[in-house]
């Protein structure tokens, strides 16, 4: 049968997938279930969670990464740290991606929104191998945003505000698809200060100039190259507990759709054979580093668990991804 050319590959509009980035704290899950709460009173909302180590959910969850992987277990047999642990986990979840894919087509039809949650430690997502597998997946499949929420109270100095700053950029690079920050927690301190910075580069550089450190030398130094960046940068302020700026978020949303129709579709259909290709090659690579690294427990294995990691090892191999039978209707 012979290949379909790329402009018979089509992109639907819809569902709208957003990938929700954000530091341990920022308050991300919590804005997933502002969001699940709010989205969910006029559209079909669909939840994924790819943190395998996190305990509680405030929102419903169609497909849970905890599920599939167990993330204690491969801390243990791996002799891993959390962190660790986490990547690993996510790594072993990415090669079984299609599955998630396969769902959500079936889905799609009847669907509006797909929300997905990621780790707190946001370079286990967006360094690891997983993080891009994931994305051009995602990408030549469906409209894909990325959402990158940031802790306002904690942006009071300048310094650390030019940090998150930096994290957006590397995202943003990364991952190539539409941006959102969302400026979390305004209903502790508002982010007009922080769009200031944004809008006028010099009121950054007085702010950074009452500091001493090098750290501040530095981010002063750098400040005026990033103001190219935050000149095309869409940002809105919202509030994950109050709701506030739910209206603004929906309108960025929409936004990010339409520059996702406008500039991103026409390159990934260009490209989606070699984004395809790249990605099987990902998954294949991160196969090979898992079962280097079960090689690697076995040889060094002193407790005779050998029987354990065989099973972790066809546990994987075997990694079937299921759907949660969960409704997504209204909720208080």
């Amino acid at each position: 049968m012979a290949a379909s050319s790329s402009a018979d590959v089509k992109i639907p509009k819809s569902p709208v997938v957003i990938l929700m980035i954000g530091m341990a704290g920022s308050g991300k899950s919590t804005l997933m279930h502002r969001m699940v709460v709010r989205l969910s009173k006029h559209k079909k909302v669909y939840t994924v969670n790819l943190d395998p180590a996190v305990r509680n959910l405030a929102y419903p969850v169609n497909i849970d990464i905890r599920d599939s992987v167990n993330y204690k277990e491969v801390m243990k047999h791996f002799g891993l740290g959390p962190n660790g642990a986490i990547m690993t986990s996510l790594n072993l979840f990415a090669t079984k991606f299609d599955q998630v894919l396969n769902i959500l087509n079936k889905r799609a039809e009847n669907l509006d929104v797909v929300l997905i949650d990621t780790p707190g430690q946001i370079e286990v997502f967006n360094w690891s191998a997983s993080g891009q597998i994931i994305c051009d997946a995602l990408a030549v499949s469906y409209p894909t945003i990325v959402c990158y929420v940031v802790d306002t109270a904690r942006c009071v100095k300048p310094v650390t505000f030019m940090s998150n700053m930096l994290y957006a950029c590397s995202i943003l690079y990364k991952t190539k698809l539409p941006f959102i920050v969302s400026f979390n927690k305004i209903d502790v301190i508002s982010h007009d200060f922080l769009k200031e910075w944004m809008e006028d580069f010099e009121k950054l550089g007085d702010a950074l100039s009452r500091e001493t450190s090098y750290v501040a030398s530095l981010s002063k130094s750098m400040s005026l190259a990033m103001e190219e960046f935050y000149r095309n940068l869409r940002s809105v302020g919202v509030s994950a507990v109050t709701g506030a700026g739910g209206e603004d978020f929906e309108k960025a949303i929409q936004e990010a759709c339409t520059e996702f129709q406008e500039s991103y579709v026409p390159f990934l259909v260009e490209q989606r054979r070699d984004l395809e290709e790249k990605r099987k090659a990902s998954v294949e690579e991160q196969m090979k580093t898992f079962e280097r690294g079960l090689d690697r427990a076995k040889a060094t294995n002193k407790r005779g668990r050998d029987t354990d990691l065989d099973q972790l090892g066809e546990d994987v191999q075997n990694l079937s991804i299921e759907e949660r039978d969960y409704m997504m209707d209204c909720m208080d």
